[in-house]
């Protein structure tokens, strides 16, 4: 059977983001989503007000029991909080000679700003970059895991081809903080250099974008799709996601996963 995804990563009380996100999109793009949560968060559109983390054993725990039963194609990973975290990550599916696919959505700030990683664990989340078949940075993501600053779409090649440097087979760079009119997203790795632009949608809901769009890059791979058109059905399902968005919320508004769909 292919379209499981085992979900690593955090809780969003509102729903917009995080382990919710993620089974929302897993399931409309017709995946199985199983998960490992990391945190529990106090969230809502306006921010984060509380994070508690999950024992590092009993993550392990969650993990161990997915994977010695249900299986996984893929396995995404979200929020993950802190080094310990991200060790028994890697140990634990080191411990099982778990052999799929890991997309790392390297979680460091909410759409709100507030942090979601801890400043120690940034060598760690290298680490496990290092492992990944398709990493998916925003710009301050990407800005902070490789020094290099960017304002626009060749200093985003740049930044890019330095995350390849860190050992990741592909790299999704999503360029939704630029300035402009134009959203400018990239896919780099040996095989591929493919640019997806799209004008820049006039909408505060942009709440689990990311999420969102590394969860549909998991469930299409799990299907067996080339990575390719992983990506552009991910690019596709976000954009019709924010469109379709239900206007909840004072902030940052959750996307409309449920009414949303692609080919």
């Amino acid at each position: 059977m292919q379209g499981r995804v085992l979900v690593i990563a955090g809780s969003d009380s509102g729903g917009g983001a995080g382990i919710q996100a993620d089974i929302k999109t897993i399931t409309m793009l017709g995946g199985y989503a199983a998960t490992a949560i990391t945190a529990l968060t106090a969230q809502n559109t306006l921010g984060v007000q509380g994070v508690m983390p999950v024992p590092p054993e009993f993550i392990r725990s969650q993990i161990t029991s997915v994977l010695t039963d249900i299986g996984a194609d893929v396995i995404k990973t979200g929020m993950l909080h802190d080094a310990d975290t991200i060790d028994v990550v890697m140990d634990t599916l080191d411990a099982l000679n778990w052999q799929g696919r890991l997309v790392v959505d390297p979680v460091m700030v909410a759409t709100s700003g507030d942090p979601l990683l801890k400043n120690s664990a940034l060598d760690k989340l290298k680490t496990l970059i290092k492992y990944a078949d398709v990493v998916t940075p925003n710009i301050p993501e990407a800005e902070m895991l490789t020094g290099h600053e960017i304002s626009g779409t060749e200093e985003m090649e740049v930044a890019t081809q330095g995350l390849l440097e860190l050992g990741a087979k592909n790299i999704i760079l999503k360029g939704g903080h630029l300035d402009g009119d134009i959203v400018a997203d990239l896919l780099l790795s040996n095989d591929h250099k493919v640019w997806i632009k799209n004008t820049k949608l006039d909408t505060k809901d942009t709440h689990g974008t990311g999420c969102t769009l590394a969860s549909a890059m998991a469930a299409l791979l799990a299907k067996g799709e080339a990575v390719d058109k992983c990506f552009k059905g991910a690019c596709s399902f976000v954009r019709s996601a924010i469109e379709a968005a239900p206007n909840l919320g004072n902030g940052h508004g959750p996307l409309g996963h449920m009414h949303t769909k692609i080919d």
